[in-house]
């Protein structure tokens, strides 16, 4: 068929700027008719299908369109190309993440027409009350197969539908899913009704598309390279045997899966909520065995080189101070002391190196071939290839944001400096960790080089979406011999297919999809008001593949499984973090994919006053709660956000999670939490009730959950005897819920309480930051007998200055509104009483 006449002539698009593509023009159709997830292969154009519905929102409607992308180079890539598109001044096409400070953003989006973010400041400015979605006419989401569990896309589409005037959603992806529920989960998290499916066998499409060569190419390890591994297998099944001993496995194997592993650990935490010490111990011996794999998968499908670097993190993390048992016990071991002296000894390649560099001399060289990326999981060995590949070939890194210890990362500027040299032909090859997957513009290549298997079919279509746009393409997958590559690998073409198949079948089920799609959005009960019983986050499904849990030392970039916002250390809206993984403690869980901007700190926000406030002025209407801003790892904001007559505000609070009235701020600690707290030197609790105390006169200590007394091997008495010493010796109301959704609960019983039956206000009171002269004034007259910010400034309009009201009779107090007997009494009681 040949291809249609350029331009499209449509209210709002620059003339004969896009393509005319008629499967673009049908979807775009659809998708404004009715909230629709929209599947299309990645390269051919989704983002134009946004763009179509947008601008006839946008004429027809009016108001303003919301576009969501998951990473900070997707976001700008996608209004660069809005701009370029839209017959909008491009000032009114604005860009939000975590490099725009909170204020700015609000005043932005005031005067925008379309707004371009990541979903993590969206859900911030959302839980803080800075923004409303009422004038948004059209929401997009980009990568739409990531609504699921605490996503953030979740939380903004229920609160986009219940806000808008005139609410419109599309979800956009190219792979939304491994089988049909998960389709239909992520349609009633975003509220989608209708599923329009185009795949490469339709013909509309067909002519985009090219075939792309996919072949596999296997090596074999070196002796040497065996034998550390080995030696690191003979502690795995050591360690596996005292797991068995403990009565939670039978298998002793050190090529047992992931599945088998995550069995174990809910087994030992079970016996841990029980309060077994064996629980404690066998967790510990986990964590080892996680920490292990880790190293004996670096060693045997990345590089020798990666395993020395993946061992001197561990050896520095085993001698700092709070350093976990498992961590000790594993550098201390002598078969892994070997394994690490001949790993040290080893002055060779993996043969994935040479391979690889065969490959590309084959296709820039001998095929006459322009450019290729080799994808890698391991930052690590990106750089290695990079030094290794730079001897032959004009080569460069493609890496996330963060920095970790020993390896730069790079600024959004220099990502998109790289993307546009390589497009402009400056360098052959890129080196890539998972960050240019998923839907970054990343040019035609001639070939697609994954230096490992990836163990799913989302992340391989992302990437093998790279070539076979405009020409034949390949794609090459490197996989170690013998190695848990070969087991990725059939498992990545079985998952595949199984998704090219339920595509089509999609394609075919589409009614009966949006039958069951319910639109009052089933999958957000999480977050409905008065929601019940649903304390526990979604966990992420590791039992797909054997990616090994145990930590972040490997340099792996963070993935699709890593959507929460993680950094919560002290100053920001926790978002857009660009890579490498999450926590290591003993036996927490580490999980891997591709996504560059998951849980980066919004150091605008909090940085400048690293002393932060314990509340500001109150609003207008509505009871209010301030926030912390690193609660938003908890569902508890969101959910107030949610609630009638209650309005949520974030901050970066010195002192409290959560403040409630002029008097009432609340510490909440989990748990877990609150008996760590108890150990811990930096910062007890005490010190943090200390300072709570100190600043607001009813302090509440929340400890959240059921077993305060099996977290871990303490005497019960010693936490018997924290709890006295609160309420005792500081004056704190302890009080005790079953989880996040009791907890909220208990906060909004609390402001409506303190706000609206006892009038009082969330003030100023207790600020730790610069004050004017005026709300310092009040802030003297409000501390004496606890009369609240209101009377204070009552006091003050009256009197004209602290010292009169100091000085002033009982009687001349008792003229002033809102002052009675008993307060005039307490007045003249502590201004004119002996120091005692």
């Amino acid at each position: 068929m040949a291809t249609e006449a350029t331009g499209i002539d449509r209210p709002l698009l620059v003339d004969d700027f896009l393509q005319r593509r008629r499967y673009q023009l049908q979807l775009a159709d659809a998708a404004a008719d009715e909230h629709t997830l929209v599947c299309l292969p990645t390269g051919l154009g989704k983002t134009t299908v946004s763009l179509l519905v947008t601008a006839e929102r946008l004429h027809e409607v009016g108001g303003k369109a919301l576009f969501l992308a998951p990473t900070k180079p997707l976001v700008q890539q996608h209004a660069d190309f809005y701009r370029e598109a839209l017959s909008i001044p491009d000032d009114e096409i604005v860009v939000f993440t975590g490099d725009v400070k909170p204020d700015d953003r609000a005043a932005l989006w005031n005067d925008a027409r379309i707004v371009i973010a990541t979903p993590q400041v969206v859900e911030n400015d959302l839980v803080g009350n800075r923004i409303s979605l009422r004038d948004v006419t059209h929401c997009t989401f980009d990568e739409c197969h990531r609504a699921t569990g605490d996503y953030a896309y979740v939380y903004i589409a229920e609160r986009y539908h219940a806000d808008a005037a005139d609410p419109l959603v599309t979800g956009m992806s190219a792979s939304p899913g491994g089988d049909t529920e998960e389709i239909e989960t992520v349609c009633e998290n975003l509220g989608l009704s209708n599923v329009e499916v185009m795949t490469e066998e339709d013909a509309d499409v067909d002519e985009y598309t090219h075939d792309t060569d996919v072949q596999w190419e296997q090596v074999t390890l070196p002796d040497e390279v065996i034998a550390i591994r080995d030696a690191l297998n003979e502690v795995i099944t050591d360690r596996l045997e005292k797991l068995k001993s403990l009565g939670v496995t039978n298998k002793t194997s050190p090529d047992l899966s992931q599945r088998d592993l995550n069995e174990m650990r809910g087994k030992l935490k079970k016996m841990m909520d029980n309060d077994q010490s064996d629980g404690y111990k066998g967790m510990s011996t986990h964590a080892e065995v996680m920490k292990l794999r880790r190293a004996t998968e670096l060693v045997e499908t990345q590089s020798v080189e990666s395993v020395r670097r993946y061992f001197e993190r561990q050896r520095e993390a085993a001698r700092s101070s709070g350093a976990s048992k498992a961590s000790q016990r594993m550098v201390a071991d002598p078969k892994v002391r070997e394994a690490m002296r001949k790993a040290e000894a080893f002055d060779g390649l993996h043969p994935k190196f040479s391979k690889a560099r065969i490959l590309l001399a084959e296709t820039l060289g001998i095929n006459e071939g322009e450019r290729a990326i080799l994808f890698t999981e391991s930052r690590d060995t990106a750089e290695a290839l990079v030094e290794f590949l730079s001897t032959s070939f004009d080569v460069r890194k493609f890496v996330g944001q963060g920095d970790k210890e020993g390896s730069d990362g790079m600024s959004q500027k220099q990502q998109q400096e790289t993307l546009d040299e390589f497009k402009a032909g400056d360098f052959e090859v890129l080196v890539s960790t998972s960050v240019a997957e998923e839907g970054l513009d990343v040019p035609e290549v001639d070939l697609v080089c994954f230096y490992e298997p990836v163990p799913t079919a989302i992340r391989s279509i992302q990437r093998k979406g790279r070539t076979g746009r405009q020409a034949e393409g390949k794609v090459v997958v490197l996989m170690a011999e013998d190695t848990r590559d070969e087991a990725f690998f059939w498992i990545s073409r079985r998952r595949e297919k199984k998704m090219a198949s339920q595509l089509a079948e999609l394609k075919e089920a589409t009614d009966d999809i949006e039958e069951t799609v319910d639109d009052g959005q089933a999958g957000l009960d999480a977050f409905a008001g008065g929601s019940a019983g649903n304390d526990t986050k979604p966990e992420a499904d590791n039992s797909a593949a054997d990616s090994d849990d145990g930590g972040d030392d490997d340099n792996t970039d963070a993935g699709l499984t890593d959507f929460a916002a993680e950094a919560r250390d002290g100053d920001a809206d926790g978002e857009d973090n660009d890579d490498d993984g999450g926590d290591e403690s003993d036996g927490g869980d580490e999980s891997e994919g591709d996504s560059d901007d998951a849980g980066e700190v919004e150091a605008s926000e909090g940085d400048s006053d690293d002393a932060g406030v314990v509340a500001t002025a109150g609003v207008d209407e509505g009871v209010e709660v301030v926030v912390d801003q690193r609660e938003l790892d908890s569902t508890i904001a969101k959910d107030l956000s949610t609630r009638d007559g209650l309005v949520t505000r974030l901050e970066t609070l010195a002192v409290g999670d959560y403040v409630l009235s002029d008097r009432v701020a609340v510490e909440r600690k989990s748990a877990a939490d609150f008996v760590d707290s108890m150990l811990d030197s930096d910062r007890s609790m005490f010190e943090q009730v200390g300072e709570l105390s100190r600043a607001y006169a009813r302090p509440v200590m929340v400890v959240e959950g059921t077993n305060l007394y099996g977290q871990r091997d303490i005497d019960p008495n010693a936490i018997r005897g924290a709890l006295a010493s609160l309420a005792v010796d500081f004056d704190v109301s302890v009080l005790r819920t079953e989880g996040e959704s009791d907890t909220t609960e208990l906060l909004a019983t609390i402001a409506k309480r303190e706000q609206e039956t006892r009038d009082r206000e969330v003030s100023v009171h207790g600020e730790k930051t610069a004050k004017t002269r005026a709300e310092q004034q009040e802030y003297v007259v409000s501390s004496i007998a606890d009369i609240g910010p209101v009377t204070a400034r009552t006091l003050l309009e009256h009197f004209g200055t602290v010292e009169a009201v100091m000085t002033a009779p009982e009687d001349d107090l008792l003229e002033v509104d809102g002052v009675g007997p008993v307060t005039a009494e307490r007045i003249r009681e502590v201004v004119g009483s002996e120091y005692e």
